[in-house]
Parts: C-alpha cells; structure tokens; sequence
C-alpha cells in the first residue's frame, strides 16, 4: 500500500492507502469536506519529486507526501 503524509498544517497521521494513481486518493478523499478544500490547494509529491499527472502510476512502496502551501521571509 501505498503511504501518504499529511504535511505542515494538514496535521494528520500518515495513512496508507492501496491506489493505482493520484486519481484514485482524489476519489478516497471525496466525503471528507475539510480535507479537499486543502486538497484544491495542495501541491503533490511522489517519493519526494513535484508531480502534476494525476493519472502517474503508483506501487505500493510509493511514498505521496501533500504539501501546502506555506509562508515565510
């Protein structure tokens, strides 16, 4: 299965999840309103490299890391 990690404010325990690609978590993520609003904003990482595709292929070693947008100086 595959891990995904919740970072910054998300402030979630890491799950996993077993997926075929990114498409696939947007679904298992549907009914959680709170979350899809973070989501909509979100960039996502697969083993620690920036992806776009949605429809990327994932294994079940794969670490999906969603990342906020932050602030800093």
């Amino acid at each position: 299965m595959a891990k995904v990690e919740f970072l910054g404010p998300l402030g979630r325990p890491s799950i996993e999840v077993d997926i075929a690609n990114l498409n696939e978590l947007k679904t298992f993520f549907k009914e959680d309103k709170e979350l899809q609003d973070w989501l909509a904003i979100c960039a996502v990482a697969v083993n620690d490299t920036l992806v776009c595709d949605l429809n990327i292929p994932l294994s079940k070693e794969d670490k999906i890391s969603l990342l906020p947008p932050v602030c800093g100086g």
